[in-house]
């Protein structure tokens, strides 16, 4: 019996495949198309992601693919810049396509020894007290104690699941592809530059040699919005907009996307569970869906894994749903006001005036960039240090960096004293003691995802904390 199927080669199923298997979880990953997508949905990655790879060692690979940005205008395109002193070593949107995130993602998992399988769909499933049961396209039965679905916003594992699924459908379309250019660069850059002072879902983005990612809001719904648009389709809203069409031809791929805005009503049903946009899907104002799956699977992988080796506490894996549902409504409200404030109606453009009056002050501008890049996130646990439930930034330490300490996927006990212990827990959890001029609490107990879960020097209260997360103590 396979210990987890993971439904969906997208990002998040493979962040969660290579999370699985640095616990030794045999993980099989199945996906129904025969190759990996050339579509370039997603453009980058977040503070929060990047901290992410920086915490599991992935972070130069990730660089030397991407470039570096350090600008605003996440927020609804409105144009600011980021606030100075951001709760992150890592202040910046690495650009890069989600083809090469991808890549990056299936080969860290396939070197931990997950195991991809390709052109294998899902048509059916089944649960019962001792495992999952996966029916394929082809035929094939395959058994699992866990499976995870990772496959979409059409996810095939909800549906078969019957978990509702509430929101709103797709009121506004946008057309989307890549295409060559024959119009002049400037030319291009000119004319999208006065578009977008009225019309922020448009641009032609150039990705060099004359090809161009070209976005621009569609006449209106399509009936089958699985039906990518056709070319003369790009044109004629390109002229309706621009006024030019640019001379657009010899489309790479041409795609459609919504606003629909959805969230699965529950996470886990026994012992399957939903990652990702299979589990939420929202307009992609602020460049969040991929971002917000990369940091579901992280949040879910450990405490999966915790579950098959035998010693996750009681209701850990619920956890998963109590703190990441919450955080995909937010983002879900957050892409809903974004896409008011980018209407070209009367009333929206006063406030979107209003907004960026206020995000002239500070505190409103780093609230916004800590909403979008997911570093303010802070899971419900309990009253207590401002740190609690917090993920812990990267910082300095005599013996080098944080994060790079937290590449095994294990727990941390971050001591300053000298004076504490985890025995008994030490297959799950490292000790360091160091000091850093950057931590400002004695000690700190760390998630394997990073979040601080205590914070103190009494060793009773820590004891009190550890079994909360890590299970019983080894004899």
């Amino acid at each position: 019996m396979i210990d987890v199927i993971v439904v969906g080669a997208g990002p998040t199923g493979l962040m969660l495949a290579g999370e699985l298997r640095l616990h030794d979880v045999d993980v099989l990953v199945l996906e129904k198309e025969a190759e990996p997508t050339a579509f370039v949905r997603a453009l980058g990655l977040h503070m929060r992601s990047i901290e992410v790879m920086a915490q599991r060692g992935l972070l130069e690979r990730f660089l030397a693919h991407g470039k570096q940005y350090a600008a605003g205008g996440f927020f609804a395109g409105i144009d600011k810049p980021w606030p100075d002193r951001l709760d992150t070593a890592h202040a910046y949107v690495l650009g890069i396509p989600q083809p090469t995130t991808d890549r990056l993602l299936a080969e860290h998992a396939t070197e931990l020894g997950a195991e991809i399988r390709r052109g294998r769909e899902l048509v059916g499933l089944g649960q019962d007290d001792h495992g999952v049961t996966a029916e394929l396209a082809d035929g094939t039965q395959l058994r699992s104690r866990y499976l995870v679905g990772c496959d979409g916003g059409r996810s095939t594992v909800r549906k078969l699941l019957g978990v509702g699924f509430p929101g709103e459908p797709t009121r506004v379309e946008t057309l989307l592809g890549e295409m060559e250019v024959a119009a002049p660069p400037e030319t291009v850059a000119a004319v999208v530059a006065e578009v977008r002072k009225t019309q922020k879902r448009f641009g032609l983005g150039p990705f060099g040699e004359g090809v161009y990612r070209v976005v621009v809001p569609a006449e209106g719904v399509a009936e089958d919005r699985s039906v990518p648009p056709t070319l003369e389709e790009i044109k004629q809203q390109l002229r309706a907009y621009a006024g030019t069409d640019f001379g657009v031809h010899s489309p790479r791929w041409l795609s459609r996307f919504g606003d629909t805005t959805r969230q699965a009503e529950r996470y886990r049903t026994g012992r399957v569970l939903l990652a990702g946009d299979a589990a939420h899907i929202h307009p992609p104002m602020g460049g969040q869906g991929l971002n917000l799956g990369i940091q579901d699977a992280f949040n879910l992988g450990w405490k999966l894994a915790a579950e098959i080796n035998g010693w996750a506490p009681e209701a850990l894996l619920d956890t998963y749903h109590a703190e990441r549902h919450p955080v995909a409504a937010d983002v879900l409200d957050n892409t809903r006001a974004q896409m008011m404030l980018v209407s070209t109606e009367p009333g929206p453009l006063a406030v979107r005036r209003l907004m960026s009056e206020l995000m002239d002050f500070e505190e409103v501008n780093r609230h916004l960039i800590e909403l979008i890049t997911a570093i303010g996130v802070r899971y419900d646990f309990g009253e207590g240090h401002r740190l609690l439930g917090r993920r812990l930034r990267d910082i300095k330490l005599e013996q080098g960096r944080l994060y790079d300490l937290t590449h095994g996927g294990r727990g941390l006990l971050l001591d300053r004293t000298g004076r504490l212990s985890v025995k008994g827990w030490t297959d799950r959890v490292d000790h360091i003691v160091d000091v850093s001029d950057e931590l400002e609490v004695p000690a700190a107990l760390l998630r394997p995802d990073g979040h601080v879960a205590w914070v103190g020097d009494d060793q009773r209260d820590l004891l009190s904390q550890l079994p909360k997360w890590f299970g019983a103590p080894l004899d």
